[in-house]
């Protein structure tokens, strides 16, 4: 099991955690990522931060699925305890998954949010990974 402990290391650290972060996870319900919940904390040395915690956080953790409501209301809320220049980290089941977030209503939401996109990665077998950052004011 090395390999893959390893492997879904390499994917928590690949989000750009670190030691310290404060990270808090929003939309946790029992179809989570447990592995990858468990490697982040270990990366970052503390449980994560949950909806209930007003601290500012340095990152957060959005798990969202199609039935979850408005996605723009879900970004809007996910940047309340963000810290300026956090990144919110948009986690939705893979295509053909129950709950799919097909990539283009992201793509839309995020503009609407204040936010945009960076990149896509896969972190798991049944979840993707979406980065979002605040737009920069010119």
């Amino acid at each position: 099991m090395g390999d893959a402990e390893s492997a879904q290391e390499n994917v928590a650290s690949k989000l750009g955690f670190k030691s310290g972060d404060l990270v808090q996870e929003l939309g946790y319900d029992d179809d989570v990522d447990f592995d990858l919940r468990d490697d982040v904390e270990d990366i970052i040395e503390s449980e994560l931060l949950t909806e209930e915690d007003h601290e500012v956080a340095d990152a957060v953790i959005l798990w969202w699925r199609a039935e979850d409501g408005d996605l723009i209301d879900g970004l809007v809320d996910s940047q309340t305890s963000l810290d300026e220049g956090g990144a919110i980290w948009l986690l939705t089941p893979k295509p053909g998954r129950e709950g799919h977030v097909p990539p283009a209503d992201i793509l839309e939401a995020a503009p609407t949010s204040g936010l945009h996109v960076t990149k896509t990665e896969g972190v798991s077998r049944e979840w993707a990974a979406t980065r979002l950052v605040s737009r920069r004011k010119n």
